[in-house]
């Protein structure tokens, strides 16, 4: 499970080497969507595992195009994918219960792990 992932797309390996965690240039192809590009230094297989991804629109630490770019490297790698993406929560929202749907996060992952076998009846 990802819940919250952040430093997954291009856009945020080129902030985080701006910020001084990288001390090389970062090399991706010209065309690269940087936003919704994975970043180069992740790897995506057939053999990465199943993934939940999870995150709020407005989350402010990390930006919900890195669930979007790490999605689209687990679909073209043919790797089982489930992701919710929820208009409010902000960044850490954890186990926390709130008024807002995000709230509800947890008994969906129990519902996924079912789904894919892990968890049984």
């Amino acid at each position: 499970m990802a819940i919250y992932p952040g430093h997954l797309s291009i856009a945020a390996a080129e902030w985080d080497a701006k910020q001084g965690a990288r001390k090389f240039a970062l090399r991706y192809p010209a065309t690269a969507d940087n936003d919704l590009a994975l970043n180069p230094d992740l790897h995506v297989s057939g053999q990465t595992p199943p993934t939940f991804l999870l995150q709020a629109e407005d989350d402010r630490v990390d930006n919900v195009n890195d669930s979007l770019a790490y999605y689209v490297a687990l679909k073209n790698a043919g790797v089982p994918v489930e992701m919710h993406l929820y208009a409010q929560g902000g960044h850490a929202f954890g186990l926390r219960r709130t008024k807002l749907p995000i709230t509800g996060w947890p008994q969906l992952v129990e519902t996924w792990l079912r789904t894919i076998g892990m968890v049984s009846e």
